[in-house]
């Protein structure tokens, strides 16, 4: 009997320390199941609204980022692009125009007022002559006339100089606008080919020719491979432990037997209920405390193209002994 009691308090005290190593491994090292794998999704969508004529991908098919994706009518923005080349260059003959009027005004004003100095150079003459009583009034008359015409005429040739300026400035303006908007038309003609942003997989794809789509309107995504994370819910008792850098072993349903290594990059500072279509609403008698659980980014470390799929089960484990500047990822 005494041999009885022995092996029971044994078997007690054994479960106490197994119970206790247990509870203290998973205050070192906290782990989730409610955790899923995440990637950048970018959505595609055509700048313009208008037709499709093409469609060059398929659903799941990888593409690189510069690869053609779809292609709109573009009909009426190559008729744009040439009315536009037109107006460019019509606006660019009456530049060349302009600048030989400007010219020609030049040319008449320098006449015009070589013109008026010897003119007044002779009326000069004929006055010092007039006084002496060696010419008559009306050859003085007659001095004065030219003076005035020459003038007349200097005056002329400065408005028509201002003119033919004014004109030339408004073509060089004339023609800055014609450039912009021909740049715009030839703009929305290179956005009738819709080429791929990222390298990535095409998902979500119900695209097909004859569509008609409208601007920024999305009609499939891209998932970007180039950078995957977990996003991992741990209950708000981990937290205090948790921090940016920590090394963290992570494991996804779908890759049996298969481990990746990633670091704690980020905590949410709301909850996951806080930002729910509809919070909790706990001002009632019968109000129970839950657990809450905050998000954890956690970045893989050297993914790569690995078989993992956005939104795939996963578990993740953090080491919370590790010194998180030492990890190298301390934030």
């Amino acid at each position: 009997m005494r041999r009885k009691g022995l092996l029971i308090a044994a078997a007690i005290l054994a479960l106490a320390a197994g119970l206790g190593a247990y509870w203290r491994y998973t205050a070192l090292y906290p782990s989730t199941h409610d955790a899923y794998v995440q990637a950048h999704i970018v959505t595609v969508a055509a700048q313009l609204t208008g037709k499709v004529t093409a469609v060059h991908v398929a659903e799941n098919q990888r593409v690189a980022a510069g690869d053609p994706l779809f292609d709109l009518d573009d009909t009426t923005y190559r008729h744009t692009v040439a009315q536009a080349r037109a107006e460019a260059d019509a606006a660019s003959d009456a530049i060349a125009a302009g600048q030989q009027a400007v010219e020609a005004a030049r040319a008449r004003q320098a006449a015009a007022a070589s013109a008026r100095s010897s003119v007044e150079a002779k009326l000069s003459r004929t006055e010092a002559l007039f006084k002496q009583g060696n010419v008559a009034q009306a050859a003085l008359d007659d001095a004065r006339t030219s003076a005035a015409q020459a003038q007349a005429d200097l005056d002329a040739a400065h408005s028509g100089l201002a003119t033919a300026q004014a004109t030339l400035k408004t073509s060089r303006d004339t023609l800055a606008a014609a450039r912009a908007r021909l740049a715009n038309a030839e703009t929305d003609l290179a956005r009738t080919h819709v080429a791929a942003p990222v390298d990535g997989w095409v998902t979500n794809l119900s695209l097909r020719p004859g569509s008609a789509v409208t601007a920024y309107a999305p009609l499939f995504a891209l998932v970007d491979p180039s950078e995957w994370w977990i996003e991992a819910n741990f209950r708000e008792t981990d937290l205090p432990r948790i921090l940016p850098g920590q090394p963290v072993t992570v494991t996804v349903d779908m890759l049996p037997g298969r481990s990746f290594s990633g670091h704690v990059g980020s905590v949410a500072h709301g909850s996951g209920a806080t930002f729910a279509l509809l919070p909790a609403e706990n001002a009632s008698g019968n109000w129970v405390k839950v657990t809450q659980r905050f998000a954890v980014r956690i970045p893989l470390d050297q993914a790569g193209d690995a078989g993992l799929r956005v939104g795939a089960s996963a578990m993740a484990r953090v080491d919370t002994t590790a010194d998180a500047t030492a990890a190298g990822h301390g934030q």
